[in-house]
């Protein structure tokens, strides 16, 4: 019970401590969150005008079964150019580095040509980014740009007394 609410509670602090992870301490949630933001930064320093960019990661079983085996995440990205042409951005990741880089093998694309391919994205030796310097979500399709909803963690403790003879 107690290992839950201390879950929650890092989860709504936008920490991915309590996330299984492999052996390698790699995180879905954090290879998706710093692919996102160092793709984005990627993809516009090439020139690419991303409109949004999303990213899902999920963790190789295979390199947690085995202590041997290195730790991986496979990466896919989708989102839209300004003028709602798509991106993409797959691959895999073997390192992340809190919030600021990716290690691996990541290719991206922009309307079917290829814009980068690369083995680390993003700038390893940047400070962690801190909440107030992330940017906000993109709009979701067709909602005209409105906010989008927040994240809401709600823990319910139930507790059962049992008077004293």
């Amino acid at each position: 019970m107690l290992a839950t609410v201390v879950c929650a509670i890092g989860t709504a602090s936008g920490l991915v401590a309590c996330e299984p992870g492999t052996s390698g301490g790699l995180s879905a949630m954090a290879v998706s969150y710093t692919t996102d933001i160092a793709g984005t930064r990627a993809l516009e320093n090439e020139g690419v005008r991303v409109r949004w960019l999303s990213c899902a990661a999920r963790l190789d079983s295979a390199a947690s079964a085995s202590p041997s085996a290195r730790a991986a995440a496979g990466v896919d990205c989708e989102g839209e150019t300004d003028d709602g042409g798509k991106i993409t951005i797959g691959g895999t990741v073997t390192q992340e580095i809190g919030g600021r880089c990716v290690h691996g093998d990541l290719t991206a694309k922009s309307d079917g040509r290829r814009v980068f391919r690369a083995y680390v994205l993003g700038d390893c030796n940047a400070p962690v980014p801190t909440p107030a310097r992330t940017p906000a979500p993109p709009p979701a399709r067709g909602d005209g740009g409105a906010p989008r909803p927040t994240v809401t963690v709600t823990v319910t403790v139930t507790e059962t007394r049992t008077p004293f003879p």
